[in-house]
């Protein structure tokens, strides 16, 4: 896994909202752990356990006070616990939580594949040409996911679930594509990538 994460990584191994993430760097909080490379935010994997900190006491201590526990635990990466004016911050369960979000994008990333020969690079569950994003499109417009495993075989409940998390972590850019009607051959093009 790569050490630094977009804003939206961080939001989903986390559960922090991207719009929280953008404003806890914006309020440096995150000191160095996080940094603007091209135009892109990126969070180091050593804030993620101060992002959900910072988050999780946005209503309990000050600015000032969560700038100060975010800096004990980046002096302090091996503490279990944190302490800020008599609140106390059990940092075990937040790292718990934190690793589990990295080895779940970790698995979301090995099920999903972009390969410019299936469906031109849109990423799809491997194996398949199914993309990520439109089984997270069902699951948001309510379809369960006995529904996609009835349209779906080939995947399995685990794949929906990854399929989501995915699509949540890297979602699509650009403007939503022009409902076009495909013409024959495009059809028959993309019933031959889904062969594959």
């Amino acid at each position: 896994m790569v050490p630094n994460l977009t804003a939206n990584e961080a939001s989903c191994v986390t559960g922090v909202p991207l719009r929280q993430v953008h404003r806890i760097i914006d309020a440096g909080l995150l000191d160095v752990t996080a940094q603007g490379v091209g135009g892109v935010r990126r969070v180091h994997r050593d804030g993620l356990v101060c992002l959900k900190v910072a988050h999780e006491t946005t209503d309990i201590l000050t600015l000032d006070g969560r700038r100060r526990l975010v800096r004990y635990l980046l002096d302090h990466p091996a503490a279990v616990q944190a302490r800020e004016r008599g609140v106390s911050v059990d940092v075990r369960s937040i790292k718990d939580d934190v690793r589990k979000g990295l080895s779940l994008l970790a698995r979301a990333r090995e099920t999903v594949s972009c390969d410019a020969e299936v469906l031109s690079g849109t990423p799809c569950i491997k194996g398949t040409c199914i993309p990520a994003h439109d089984v997270a499109d069902m699951l948001a417009n309510g379809d369960g996911a006995k529904a996609i495993l009835e349209t779906f075989p080939q995947l399995s409940q685990t794949k929906i679930e990854l399929a989501a998390f995915y699509a949540w972590a890297y979602p699509r850019r650009g403007r939503p594509p022009r409902k076009v009607r495909l013409s024959l051959t495009a059809s028959s093009r993309i019933e031959r990538d889904c062969r594959r």
